[in-house]
């Protein structure tokens, strides 16, 4: 019997490593960053995949489509702080409905590992409906980089 969770695969070699350095106005009185931001570098790492791979929030609008998302996990290791230099390693996973999963992970300085997690989008038509096929644009995008 194949369970849900096995039609999901991490795919590493599509990973994109981007980075960014904390800015004061994301830290809280404490001086570490809000827990609310981690979700911000999730989209900071979203958009430097998109724009990569030539499927950024731009790239699904102008093919008639918006991808809110449903679900995010956020799971905190160590704290940030400001002026750290961060880096956001997102990768995509395969799966074989109509939505994009991303998983990620956020490093400090040094290769400290300071939080991970996964974020799914779905798509939308034009008119607000879902979808529940995957749209002809994100296929032939997955038939171009070797998943169909």
């Amino acid at each position: 019997m194949i369970k849900r969770k096995d039609l999901y695969k991490e795919v590493p070699e599509l990973t994109v490593l981007s980075e960014i350095r904390v800015r004061f106005n994301e830290t809280d009185a404490l001086g570490i960053v809000w827990h609310g931001n981690y979700i911000i570098y999730f989209e900071d790492g979203r958009e430097a995949f998109g724009r990569l791979h030539q499927i950024s929030y731009l790239d699904v609008m102008k093919n008639g489509y918006t991808t809110p998302i449903v679900k995010s996990v956020c799971e905190h290791k160590l704290p940030l702080k400001y002026g750290d230099l961060v880096r956001i390693e997102t990768t995509f996973v395969d799966t074989p409905a109509a939505k994009m999963v991303f998983k990620y992970k956020i490093f400090k300085e040094g290769d400290l590992l300071a939080c991970t997690g996964e974020t799914t989008q779905v798509f939308l038509d034009q008119e607000g409906n879902l979808s529940l096929n995957i749209p002809s644009f994100f296929e032939e995008w997955k038939k171009k980089i070797g998943l169909l």
